[in-house]
């Protein structure tokens, strides 16, 4: 539905939904009443007062009506507090955001002696289409002689989903430490994800799904209910795997992620949640897991456009690399919004090449060498990425 179709419902049932329809009721009324009053004209003083007075804020109502109102009593067209109204009449409520939490690698010069690293440490990554993000480690870190290498926790300086990036994004030290040589994301480096303020669009998704989750039986819209109340999981990226995979009532569930993979204890808190807390069916075996990933090797080849400087031709370079790296989840949609990896469907070069063009200006021609990727019930990500400039 769209909110012409809400005035239209208005004008089918009767009601004058334009400023001309109005008009013309008001005489036919006049007329009924028995009015002799026969000046009627644009020019009478007597009808701009009653467009002044009844018409406009009449249309005013109508509007409001037509384009707040009814729109709102529905899942499929509510928004803003209205859809948290219906979210909680079936007992679902906006999750709201939250900070990353994890861990990053720190190495220091060499083993000898202890060395203390007190929290407040920053470590931010490069900057992605303008944006620079910030980790800030929370707890002191001893090296003990000997120790080379530590994993120190650490949280985002803000909330927000932007801080989940995948492993080698976070490299910067903004200020020395001394004795400290490098830091880096790791793999699994995060325990917990971080979220925006849940968008209608997912809370939709999450109440029209409740709709098929208030049974007696736990099929997949329970489970998804379930799982997608964790944040960072969003409702459509819960894909299951029935078939009994482990043997008589056992399927899997499979979690897809924006960008970097939380670490194993994230999924562990989400099945002993549907396992361990006693929130699945008799006799089901549900496994909740990362969705499966296969690698890549992506080859790229663009050709700038003529008299490029030094500088314009690294930006294009970066921009057109991270641009790619962002397609394959590697970031989120904060920074850069192409045509994203799915599973169970073709990822198409072709449509990554035209976004490419469309983004960078200075691009004259680019080509991606392979085919285009087939996935299955699995995510395509990027074992290496190559992008040559001619």
């Amino acid at each position: 539905m769209s909110d012409i179709d809400f005035r239209q419902a208005l004008a089918d049932a009767g009601i004058p939904t334009t400023e001309v329809g109005l008009h013309k009721a008001w005489e036919a009324e006049v007329a009924t009443q028995g009015s002799k009053l026969s000046n009627t004209s644009a020019y009478s003083p007597f009808w701009r007062v009653v467009t002044a007075l009844v018409t406009k804020p009449v249309l005013w109502l109508i509007g409001f009506v037509s384009d707040t109102v009814l729109p709102n009593f529905f899942v499929k067209t509510a928004s803003g507090a209205w859809l948290e109204s219906l979210a909680w009449a079936v007992n679902v409520e906006r999750k709201g955001a939250t900070k990353v939490q994890g861990q990053l690698l720190f190495t220091r010069e060499n083993t000898a002696g202890e060395l203390l690293m007190r929290a407040g440490v920053v470590v931010q990554s490069a900057a992605i289409n303008g944006h620079v993000y910030q980790l800030v480690t929370i707890e002191d870190a001893v090296f003990p002689d000997g120790l080379l290498q530590r994993s120190v926790k650490v949280q985002a300086q803000q909330v927000g989903s932007g801080y989940n990036l995948a492993p080698g994004y976070y490299a910067i030290l903004p200020e020395p430490i001394p004795g400290i040589v490098q830091v880096v994301n790791a793999d699994g480096w995060m325990s917990a994800p971080g979220a925006d303020p849940e968008p209608d669009d997912q809370l939709r998704l999450r109440t029209r799904n409740q709709f098929s989750a208030v049974n007696q039986w736990h099929t997949d819209a329970v489970y998804r209910a379930m799982i997608a109340a964790f944040p960072g999981v969003r409702p459509d990226g819960v894909y299951f795997l029935h078939g009994a995979p482990r043997g008589p009532g056992s399927a899997n569930a499979y979690v897809l992620f924006d960008a970097g993979v939380p670490a194993e204890t994230f999924l562990e808190q989400i099945n002993a949640h549907v396992r361990d807390e006693g929130n699945h069916g008799h006799g089901d075996d549900l496994l909740v897991m990362v969705m499966p990933e296969t690698q890549h090797a992506i080859s790229l080849t663009v050709w700038p456009r003529a008299n490029l400087t030094v500088k314009r031709r690294e930006a294009l370079q970066e921009g057109v690399s991270q641009f790619v790296r962002a397609a394959f989840r590697e970031s989120t949609t904060t920074d850069y919004q192409p045509t994203l990896t799915y599973p169970q469907s073709r990822f198409s070069f072709s449509r990554l090449a035209e976004e490419l063009h469309q983004t960078f200006a200075d691009i004259e021609s680019l080509r991606f060498a392979g085919e285009d990727i087939v996935s299955e019930l699995t995510i395509p990500r990027i074992s290496s990425l190559e992008v040559s400039l001619l």
